[in-house]
């Protein structure tokens, strides 16, 4: 639902209403109570799309894409040196501990 803008013509007063897009214009003034406002063309928001089938890295920059897949390819290398260097035992996995209930 669009918040709309509106303005009283005789005592100035501006202000918005969150409504449908099939409600009918406000046209009551809230503070002077004349049957005086008008709404305004706002400038509206940007499209946010949100849910499954829509992802924010669709759209991105080229050099946002390289940068990205330099990332990548820095952090695989990483993981397969530590690979090699593990001496293959197992500690036990401190940074984020369970916690226990309390009785």
């Amino acid at each position: 639902m669009p918040t709309y803008e509106y303005k009283c013509e005789i005592c100035g007063y501006e202000f918005e209403q969150f409504q449908s897009i099939t409600s009918k214009p406000i046209r009551l003034c809230p503070k002077c109570g004349k049957a005086s406002v008008k709404r305004l063309i706002g400038v509206g928001a940007g499209v946010i799309f949100k849910g499954p089938g829509f992802y924010a890295t669709d759209y991105r920059t080229e050099s946002y894409k390289k940068a990205a897949e330099n990332e990548k390819s820095t952090t695989s290398k990483d993981i397969k040196s530590s690979e090699k260097t593990d001496t293959g035992t197992k500690e036990k996995d401190t940074q984020y501990p369970l916690r226990e209930k309390s009785a």
